[in-house]
């Protein structure tokens, strides 16, 4: 009888990985006020039957900032519909570099090319 009505079988299905990195867009970094998607720091996106699993990085491997992320990317992705897990892992291989940023990052930031 579900099938029938308009839209249930879209909540059923996992959120995409498109609509996770946009709400990852969210996940701001503090110290630099710039999303982790611009910046670059946002290393794969996937979800699998309602299980979002998440990796990124930080800009340097003793940056404080990795527990603030994980926690804000948990807190993002709890409004994802379909969602019924989210694993979060910081990596640091390879490292992160400044090219890694979108053009709107390094505009924003001052960076030239």
């Amino acid at each position: 009888m579900a099938a029938g009505v308009p839209g249930l079988a879209a909540l059923a299905a996992d959120p995409t990985p498109d609509l996770v990195r946009d709400l990852l867009h969210g996940v701001i970094d503090p110290e630099l006020g710039i999303d982790i998607v611009e910046l670059g720091l946002l290393r794969e996106a996937s979800v699998t039957n309602g299980v979002a699993r998440i990796r990124f990085t930080v800009t340097t491997p003793a940056c404080p900032l990795s527990s603030y992320i994980e926690d804000e990317i948990h807190a993002c992705l709890a409004q994802a519909p379909g969602l019924r897990q989210v694993l979060v892992e910081c990596e640091m291989e390879p490292p992160w570099s400044p090219e890694d940023m979108s053009e709107a990052a390094r505009a924003a930031l001052g960076w030239k090319d």
